[in-house]
């Protein structure tokens, strides 16, 4: 259903070393890297999925307020990896890794990047 997913940075080298670290435990590495974009992707696919960009405008990058960015993990222990990495990269924490009442095998960790954008890794495996 998406074809990508942008977030804004201030800072493209800071930022790109926090999603280096924080998206490695999802599989998901820098494919891509220009003056205004870094684009992230799985190996497995053709394109980059994520893009933290310097905003087109050239406007500050804003965060926007009820804005989430859910990336998929294979295993709860991924999840747990990414909320480590994250926080140790600069991110914010926004939940910590555990079981959501979404359903009985949401299990989920929430942050915010150095600019504030929220993700969050979601397994939904019954590990």
């Amino acid at each position: 259903m998406l074809l990508y997913v942008t977030l804004g940075s201030n800072d493209l080298e800071r930022a790109g070393a926090f999603y280096d670290a924080a998206l490695a435990p999802l599989g998901l590495k820098r494919r891509k890297q220009e003056e205004a974009e870094i684009g992230y992707g799985a190996e497995s696919d053709v394109r980059c999925r994520l893009w933290v960009v310097r905003p087109f405008d050239r406007r500050a990058a804003t965060i926007g307020n009820g804005s989430m960015v859910a990336l998929e993990a294979e295993s709860r222990a991924a999840v747990d990896a990414f909320y480590r990495a994250a926080l140790a990269g600069g991110g914010t924490d926004e939940g910590a890794p555990g079981l959501r009442p979404f359903h009985a095998n949401f299990y989920a960790a929430y942050i915010r990047d150095p600019d504030g954008n929220k993700i969050s890794a979601v397994c939904e495996r019954p590990e």
